[in-house]
């Protein structure tokens, strides 16, 4: 029986599990979740996902959320299909922790909140503060600088095959340039891990909208 995956179908999140199932080539069952009608914070809902946020899978009645700790369930369970996302080696394993480890707090810890500010704002009828976007803007820049020195001397964030922690850059990496923030174009060797990451058909897959896949 197929996985099944609750979430919204452009949310950031659900795309990075929905990424990760593609790369894997593992079959998953989508189940949108309407926002406008509120159903994540339903009691129904928030019976399987406290926090009432996207997405969580339900495996043939085990129940799991946080975006990040769905995909390491996916590759731990299917680590012989598709691509091999997390490496065996205790070495290698620690050096992907250690990329893992960078995304949340030296990417993501900034762009999602950029996003929040220029993109998600709007769609809520905000304002958004332009004082923060600065303030984010260049925390990030100096961040990417560092990747920009780490992918002189690699090609992928642990290393030199791919693996989560460079997936986990998908969703959020690709909001900033068509939210004028050009932050990974302005660096050659991580506008190139990008592209490449961009590229992979996993990501082509559910960049637009996330659906069922058999």
């Amino acid at each position: 029986m197929a996985i099944k995956l609750f979430g919204s179908p452009t949310s950031t999140c659900t795309k990075r599990v929905a990424t990760v199932f593609h790369e894997k080539k593992v079959p998953f069952e989508f189940h949108p979740v309407d926002f406008a009608k509120a159903e994540h914070k339903t009691a129904e809902y928030k019976a399987k996902q406290p926090f009432g946020q996207i997405p969580y899978i339900d495996d043939e009645g085990f129940i799991l959320y946080e975006s990040r700790a769905i995909c390491r369930y996916i590759e731990d369970k299917y680590p012989d299909r598709g691509t091999r996302l997390v490496p065996s080696d205790i070495r290698q394993r620690a050096l992907f922790e250690q990329g893992a480890s960078i995304e949340t707090s030296n990417f993501d810890a900034m762009a999602s909140l950029l996003m929040y500010e220029i993109v998600f704002k709007l769609l809520f009828g905000q304002i958004t503060d332009q004082v923060k976007v600065q303030d984010l803007t260049a925390k990030l820049a100096a961040k990417l600088d560092v990747y920009e020195e780490i992918l002189s001397k690699q090609k992928y964030i642990a290393g030199d095959t791919v693996t989560l922690a460079d997936l986990f850059h998908l969703p959020y990496g690709s909001m900033l340039a068509p939210a004028g923030i050009d932050l990974i174009q302005e660096r050659p060797r991580v506008a190139k891990w990008f592209n490449d990451l961009q590229n992979r058909p996993s990501w082509q897959a559910v960049k637009d909208v996330v659906k069922s896949c058999a």
